[in-house]
């Protein structure tokens, strides 16, 4: 074990599953369960939902950094992370993945009997998607559907069933597939050579920069269109409508700033910019729910 390992800092399990990250996925997990609850769900229920959410993107991530850490000791962008680079052993990083899958069961089970039965399949493909990569250049659908998973079970989190109309929480989970693999598509652009010189599979590596940049950008309107959908079903009115047309705006922009010839900006096109839309989004289904239910009183 290196001197860096033994002084192994909560940050840097922090960095090693990209904690700041969650705000990819926790708001659209707000999003399905304030829609379920038609309004702001039992705080209880809230707790567990951000438990749960927390526990399995954790699992996710470190084990995805254990099972690739020697394709990222290969890649000049990825030499540094935590595992490669010898800060973290590789069995501390599987106990988290261990920990964190026992929390998500845990946490499910709380939440309702339902939940807990699916917490297991929903385990596999999150962790499932860390081998896609090997084999399928459809890997970036695959983590689309990792995070879709977040708005359904939240759904289901405060509902307890699939009775009911389940066309709102599966409309939403398609808008976070289609946005989540748009815009892995222009992260992943920025691997494609090592990707191709090391045989895994990615739409940039085996089409080329340019068609992944245009699928995105066809994914995002897919993104756009799925949202407004929710918004009709869902019977959503001026505040949601508001910010899909600012998260529209918003990736158009994140469009606008990356290039084939130019992946100077992509981490301000991956992190900034998708933050501000799922924030904006979940901000603007609160604040459309909260208006309809004070509405009707």
């Amino acid at each position: 074990m290196t001197v860096a390992a033994e002084r192994a800092s909560l940050a840097t399990w922090f960095s090693l599953v990209k904690f700041s990250h969650s705000v990819f996925a926790l708001p659209f997990a707000f999003i399905g369960a304030w829609l379920g609850a038609g309004g702001v769900p039992p705080a209880l229920t809230f707790l567990w939902i951000v438990v749960c959410a927390v526990a399995a993107r954790t699992a996710a991530m470190a084990f995805n950094r254990l099972v690739d850490r020697r394709i990222d000791r290969l890649n000049p962008r990825t030499a540094a992370r935590e595992l490669p680079a010898g800060v973290l052993r590789p069995g501390a990083v599987l106990a988290l993945v261990v920990v964190s899958s026992v929390v998500f069961v845990a946490g499910a089970f709380a939440l309702n009997p339902l939940c807990g039965k699916l917490a297991f399949p929903v385990l596999f493909v999150l962790l499932f998607y860390s081998t896609v990569k090997r084999f399928s250049w459809l890997a970036h659908a695959v983590l689309g559907l990792c995070l879709a998973i977040a708005p359904l079970g939240a759904w289901l989190a405060v509902t307890g069933s699939f009775e009911g109309d389940l066309a709102v929480p599966l409309l939403l989970a398609g808008a976070v597939l289609t946005w989540v693999a748009g815009f892995d598509l222009i992260y992943a652009c920025q691997d494609a050579d090592v990707d191709r010189a090391h045989g895994l599979h990615s739409i940039p590596a085996r089409f080329g920069v340019p068609a992944a940049l245009k699928a995105s950008s066809l994914l995002h309107v897919g993104t756009v269109t799925l949202l407004i959908a929710v918004a009709w079903r869902a019977e959503l009115g001026g505040p949601f409508v508001a910010v899909v047309v600012l998260a529209a705006g918003l990736l158009a922009w994140q469009h606008r700033l990356v290039r084939p010839d130019d992946l100077s900006r992509v981490d301000m096109a991956f992190f900034t910019l998708n933050g501000w839309v799922s924030i904006a989004l979940f901000l603007g289904t609160a604040l459309d729910l909260a208006l309809r239910n004070d509405g009707a009183l």
